[in-house]
């Protein structure tokens, strides 16, 4: 598969030393940038699909399928934050000119995929002990658990993929990245239409078709991406299958030493909106159903950032691979820049129009639905709040990232959502009395306590070390 674009992208990522200046930046960053984002847009759009057919079930199908969400992806996420370290180690070889570590390091993320699979396809099939002993009502734990139970075998190529789409686009093609996810979209919504509600002579499945349908895609994306991997002209000189099966430990030691706390930080958040579910379980089925709604919002709002700091990682990456400490600070700063414009605009979004928001998912006009829909308007309220320092806090971890600064960032995140952010939201919800709107105070507290540290981090990069120096004492351009 060839795109025609394809030179544009490549040519961004590889031009750390040819681009000057803040407006260069911008460009390098906005040319790498724009199709990860559409990329990150069009994968929450996967699972939103599987959100939008539920909720059109009922809100009793969406709080389950929330539920079951609520265990998910803290695991896959962080399985996800492992082996991301192929970015940064990649982008830094390609800085560096070192090819031959190229292959060694997509074979170890390999690796690091099937280890993490391992581990976390029996947690999942666990739900239900888990479910049950956190208290959940049992109807939304056995329909939670049903659709577990199918999608759990989604976790081994998503994983995989997420490494093939790391090497990708840290050289620079994120092109293909968006036309396999915007593919995969539109067959999850064909797969789900088909087999939720059993249309085209298909059986009527529900929940358990939703987590087949999750499944089967991300199969097909993965089996997409690895096709594009060994054939393209670009990428194929790699031999990233060639010895496959052999070791090379150092490097499998220094995937997880600069992965497991980019994998443990992104669990620590996904984990705490996880935790949200749970307490607005307690809470009942219409704070759940419309924790749905907001969250989803907020997720999507998400996707443009996230997808900016997978380009911010590679350009300070690049950056510190050529041991250039100039071209670092304004890769990091540029991101920063260009998320906080965006998250601006989201926050005014979610004040102005909640109630059209929350009728994408739960129509407003059906008596039991009102309960749901005037709750998600009030969390969409407070979502607003943070859409600001959701923004920063990820931006400066990529940034960090790109220096391969991943220990102190992991820590910070498990203090700010853990503590701060998890102690603010019981307080809020439960010894305020502000119920779920109290949640998301909490949620926010803790956003904003990782932003304002990680900033701080980030500006004092040199201070602290972190920014490889050039050999000669002449001044970086």
């Amino acid at each position: 598969m060839n795109l025609p674009n394809e030179a544009a992208p490549r040519q961004a990522a590889g031009a750390v030393i040819a681009e000057t200046g803040w407006a260069g930046e911008i460009r390098t960053t906005f040319a790498l940038a724009w199709p990860l984002i559409i990329a990150q847009v069009a994968q929450i759009a996967f699972f939103t699909t599987d959100v939008i057919f539920l909720g059109w079930l009922g809100p009793s199908y969406l709080a389950a399928g929330t539920l079951a969400t609520a265990l998910m992806h803290p695991l896959v996420v962080g399985g996800f934050g492992v082996v991301l370290a192929t970015a940064p180690m990649v982008a830094q070889a390609i800085g560096a000119h070192d090819t031959r570590s190229i292959r060694r390091t997509v074979r170890q993320g390999f690796w690091a995929a099937i280890l993490l699979s391992v581990v976390i396809v029996p947690v999942l099939y666990a739900a239900p002990m888990i479910f049950a002993a956190l208290g959940q009502a049992p109807g939304t734990v056995a329909g939670a658990s049903l659709f577990i139970a199918y999608a759990a075998w989604s976790v081994p190529p998503a994983l995989l993929f997420m490494v093939l789409r790391s090497f990708i686009a840290a050289k620079g093609n994120s092109g293909v990245i968006l036309a396999i996810t915007l593919t995969a979209v539109a067959l999850n919504a064909l797969f789900n239409y088909a087999l939720v509600f059993g249309n085209f002579g298909m059986p009527r499945l529900e929940l358990m078709g939703s987590g087949i349908s999750t499944s089967l895609t991300n199969l097909l994306m993965f089996a997409a991406a690895l096709a594009y991997a060994v054939t393209d002209r670009g990428y194929r000189r790699h031999h990233i299958l060639v010895r496959f099966w052999k070791p090379d430990w150092p490097r499998f030691f220094e995937f997880f030493r600069i992965g497991m706390p980019i994998g443990l930080t992104l669990m620590s958040e996904v984990g705490l909106f996880g935790v949200a579910v749970i307490m607005m379980g307690w809470l009942g089925t219409n704070e759940v159903a419309a924790h749905a709604v907001a969250i989803q919002c907020a997720a999507i709002s998400f996707m443009v950032p996230l997808g900016l700091s997978q380009a911010t990682t590679i350009r300070v990456g690049l950056a510190q691979g050529a041991v250039r400490p100039r071209r670092v600070a304004v890769a990091g700063w540029t991101s920063l820049g260009l998320t906080l414009i965006f998250m601006s605009m989201t926050c005014a979004a979610f004040l102005l129009l909640p109630v059209q928001l929350a009728a994408i998912f739960l129509d407003p006009s059906k008596p039991e639905n009102a309960a749901s829909v005037a709750l998600a308007v009030s969390y969409l309220g407070v979502a607003a709040l943070f859409q600001v320092v959701d923004g920063a806090q990820v931006s400066m971890a990529a940034s960090l990232r790109g220096l391969s600064d991943t220990r102190v960032p992991m820590l910070v995140a498990l203090v700010g959502y853990w503590i701060v952010g998890l102690a603010t939201a019981y307080v809020c919800g439960f010894v305020l009395q502000w119920r779920g709107v109290g949640i998301w105070f909490g949620l926010a507290a803790g956003l904003a306590f990782v932003a304002v540290v990680l900033t701080a981090r980030w500006s004092m990069r040199e201070r602290l070390g972190l920014v490889a120096r050039p050999a000669a004492l002449s001044p970086s351009p």
